[in-house]
């Protein structure tokens, strides 16, 4: 089995990501990078930030250098946490929501989508509709 996401999945992804900003009513900047943490699709919604471009592609290498919401970073990485200051590692992690592993049918994990351009809270449930469409 395939343990990298496809362009296709990749698309699919960015697609439902899309869609749940336009439900939201925010412009988001959507990345998909590769098991190999290798961009794969990116979309930037008309007008997004773009100081959000990056941010939104490095939650999806934060998700996926350590298999983990890059929310979830964030809480180790606070003052006297076992990874404080870990944000200044892989040139540079955003520790904040918004970066989700990406999973196969399997459960492996083939990816990570990053969403950026909003609050960190609709930052994340923009990026989980992505990964909830290609499960």
């Amino acid at each position: 089995m395939d343990m990298n996401i496809t362009l296709e999945q990749a698309e699919i992804a960015v697609k439902a990501a899309k869609e749940k900003a336009r439900q939201l009513n925010l412009l988001m900047n959507i990345a998909i990078v590769d098991a190999g943490v290798n961009l794969v699709a990116f979309a930037r919604m008309d007008k997004a930030w773009i100081g959000s471009i990056d941010i939104a592609m490095r939650k999806a290498r934060t998700a996926r250098y350590f298999n983990m919401e890059s929310g979830e970073i964030g809480k180790l990485s606070q003052p006297g946490g076992q990874a404080w200051q870990i944000e200044h590692s892989n040139g540079g992690l955003i520790t904040f929501p918004g970066g989700i592993p990406l999973k196969n049918a399997a459960g492996e994990i083939i990816g990570a989508i990053g969403a950026s351009g909003s609050t960190v809270d609709n930052d994340h449930r923009v990026a989980q509709a992505g990964a909830d469409a290609i499960k």
